[in-house]
């Protein structure tokens, strides 16, 4: 049996991880039977991913979303989220992507719904890439940042407008739960509504459309791929160039070129279907990828 019919037919690393996060982060089951969002403690801890407030299971706060209202709030500089996300950004890089994210998990497995999948046009796909960076910076910073209101406080765009983990996780369960909710769900739900409907469509077509083209928290951690602490590695001189690996990923990197770029999310497909070996993944003493031996 081949290295990669092996690795089908068992649960991944990966998935083992994501499900452990999304338990980990989401785990108030009273506040789905409830409706009621959990207010603990806990609540005013960040967790390292894309993971609503409101959601009625979660347990900690949503970086972008605190890093919005603090922004947005104009009251101090919000050295403690950033300060968060620099540092699992300096040890993990995008791993938190590919192995924490619980909508990561969601548009996982959607992709496994079995249709004839797609591919948008390189060119085009390159250059959608850059929009994540532009919603870190706009939505997320800048606008928050600067945006002069009559109340003095500017409200979390990014959440309000187009965070589909915050419809998915907060939205639907609470209207779900709650009828007076339900009667005053405006327009503003409806374009959520239909900004995740559209991204969950998407996502059984093509692999990670969100991670992709939109996460802000995605761009944020790609800024310390090639660098962290953890770290994909490609031996050359077991590389023997069949393509495996770079088929099988789901950012579509250039493996055997540029194993650390900033759309790796160290999901480690590459290295489960590699059929030398050559890809490894771990951590490092030191940041960033460690040399390899070229092929002599």
């Amino acid at each position: 049996m081949s290295r990669v019919h092996r690795h089908r037919m068992r649960v991944s690393p990966q998935r083992l991880f994501q499900l452990a996060a999304a338990a980990l982060f989401n785990g108030y089951a009273a506040g789905f039977q409830k409706g009621k969002i959990f207010t603990g403690g806990s609540k005013a801890v960040c967790v390292p991913v894309l993971n609503c407030y409101s959601c009625p299971g979660a347990l900690g706060a949503c970086p972008i979303g605190a890093l919005q209202t603090a922004l947005g709030a104009k009251h101090h500089f919000p050295f403690y989220v950033l300060g968060t996300l620099m540092l699992f950004g300096v040890i993990l890089g995008r791993a938190v992507c590919g192995l924490l994210c619980p909508f990561g998990l969601v548009q996982d497995l959607l992709h496994k719904i079995p249709v004839p999948k797609g591919t948008v046009p390189r060119r085009l796909d390159r250059a959608a890439r850059y929009l994540k960076y532009g919603v870190l910076a706009v939505l997320v910073i800048l606008l928050p940042a600067f945006l002069v209101t009559d109340t003095g406080i500017v409200p979390p765009l990014f959440c309000k407008y187009l965070c589909p983990a915050g419809t998915l996780g907060g939205g639907v369960p609470l209207l779900v739960s709650d009828p007076n909710l339900r009667k005053v769900a405006g327009a503003l739900f409806g374009w959520k509504a239909l900004v995740l409907a559209a991204i969950l469509t998407a996502s059984a077509f093509v692999h990670r459309p969100f991670c992709k083209y939109l996460c802000p928290l995605g761009a944020f951690y790609a800024l310390f791929n090639r660098f962290s602490f953890f770290q994909m590695r490609l031996d050359q001189g077991k590389c023997v160039g069949c393509g495996t690996c770079e088929a099988a990923c789901p950012m579509q990197v250039d493996v055997t070129r540029d194993i650390s770029s900033p759309e790796c999310i160290r999901c480690g497909r590459c290295k489960a279907v590699c059929p030398t070996g050559a890809v490894s993944w771990g951590f490092s003493c030191s940041p960033g990828p460690k040399a390899e031996p070229d092929k002599p």
